[in-house]
Order: C-alpha cells, then sequence, then structure tokens
C-alpha cells in the first residue's frame, strides 16, 4: 500500500470570526488534492481536532467548519473522533477503519502528541497510514508526522519540538510569517537532518519515495532548507508534478 502524507503549511478556512467576519479560504486546491487521491467519489473524511486537547470544547466548532468544506463542498461523509474518545479503543478502532481521509487540525504540538503517545493513538495512527489510508493536517496537524517541527506561539518565539519521526525532516509550517525563516536556520545549525519549510495556502504531498508542492497561488511557497561546510542554503521547491523524495536529501 502507498504510504501518503499531505503537510498543509497553513491558512484559513472560511471559519466565522469573533467580530461576526468569515475569514477567507485559502486551501481549496489542497483540500481537492486531498480527495481524489482517494479515487473514491465519496470518501470517508475523518476529522481529529487534538492539537486543541485539552480545550475540547473546541474541536466540535472547528469540525463544522471543516465539514462545510469536505462534507459540503467535496462530497465526502464526515464524522469526528474526539480527543475524550481515545480511550475507548472500540470508538478508536470503528472510526480509523471507516476513514479514507484522517485529517488533524492545527493547534499545540506539544500537547497533541503528549496525548497521542500516552492513550496509544500515535501507534494506531501508524497502522492506518501503513494501510493506505491519506493522513493531511495543517500547521499543528502538519508537523507532527515528521522527526521534529517549528513551533510558535503568539509572542513570536519560536521552539523546536519534537514529533512522530515518520519522516526524517525538520518541518516548519507558516514559514511566511515573521521569525519562521530564521528561527528554522537557528535550529537547523544543531540538527543532522534537512528542513521543509511551507508557507499558507501551500502543500507538500508525499507519496512513498516522492513528493510535490501544492500551491494555491504564486505567494505560496516551499524551500529545502539545511547546512553544509558551515554554510546555510535556502532552495525553492517548485515541483508541481511528482519527483523522488531524493531531491530533498
Amino acid at each position: 500500500m502507498k504510504r501518503i502524507i499531505v503537510a498543509i503549511g497553513g491558512g484559513e478556512n472560511g471559519r466565522l470570526l469573533k467580530n461576526g467576519v468569515y475569514a477567507s479560504y485559502d486551501t481549496e486546491k489542497i483540500d481537492k488534492e486531498i480527495v481524489s487521491l482517494t479515487n473514491k467519489k465519496n470518501p470517508n473524511y475523518l476529522f481529529i481536532g487534538h492539537a486543541l486537547f485539552p480545550n475540547t470544547c473546541f474541536e466540535e466548532n472547528y469540525y463544522q467548519t471543516m465539514t462545510k468544506i469536505y462534507g459540503d463542498m467535496l462530497k465526502c461523509n464526515c464524522d469526528i473522533l474526539y480527543s475524550n474518545e481515545l480511550t475507548d479503543l472500540s470508538i478508536v478502532e470503528k472510526k480509523l477503519s471507516w476513514a479514507d481521509i484522517i485529517y488533524e487540525g492545527g493547534g499545540n504540538t506539544a500537547n497533541m502528541i503528549d496525548l497521542w503517545q500516552k492513550t496509544g493513538f500515535d501507534k494506531r495512527l501508524f497502522n492506518e497510514w501503513s494501510k493506505g489510508k491519506i493522513i493531511c493536517g495543517i500547521s499543528a496537524g502538519a508537523v507532527c508526522w515528521f522527526k521534529s517541527a517549528n513551533s510558535g506561539s503568539k509572542e513570536n518565539s519560536f521552539t523546536s519540538v519534537e514529533c512522530l519521526n515518520w519522516l526524517n525532516y525538520h518541518f516548519t509550517p507558516h514559514c511566511d510569517e515573521i521569525g519562521r525563516k530564521e528561527s528554522t536556520k537557528l535550529q537547523l545549525k544543531d540538527k543532522d537532518v534537512i528542513g521543509i519549510m511551507i508557507s499558507n495556502g501551500c502543500a507538500i504531498e508525499i507519496v512513498d519515495n516522492k513528493f510535490k508542492i501544492i500551491k494555491e497561488s504564486p505567494n505560496s511557497k516551499a524551500y529545502k532548507a539545511f547546512w553544509e561546510n558551515n554554510e546555510y542554503y535556502e532552495i525553492e521547491l517548485n515541483n508541481l508534478t511528482m519527483e523522488k523524495i531524493d531531491e530533498l536529501l
């Protein structure tokens, strides 16, 4: 079975903001690509908002927004696996088995990974990935699949966090934000690993040993970043069709 991950750097999803105005919708091409990967007319979409843990009251609101995209617009059958259901193995196994697409939203990467490891959900997700399920997510839901990641806060303070290490790269979301690239440069200095930096409105799709970049607009950016012989390099990734992942090494 193919192992597929779509990691979205960030972007708004049309949610209703506190001021009563709807946010923009910045990931339409990416969302359509995720659905097309299933080769099904009406695939099953499972939303997991565990990066919001322990603020579980927000999971339902996030899910309702994503249902408008994947249900109403893209014609998926939609369901949610709440963080407080992870200790009920019968529910977890039933919903994971049902899903064609498993989508993690944004939030707190460290809290999410801690929750998954304590409940064993990380291992169950890995099994689903190995079975060919489409694993995807945005922001915190994108970085978690990699070896490590650039994690930020509202104060523009960025730290390196250890992730699930399914993919041996250091991942930086929202790389168009002030401070993201600079902090990634410093983080990579102490790591023997290649960095992948993805902006809002952009994603990297990795299928087995190949990858491509999905861009919503010309302003969407993706980069490979690394240190070599005490020199730092940033190389823009523009391949919109599949190339061997060796290009990232």
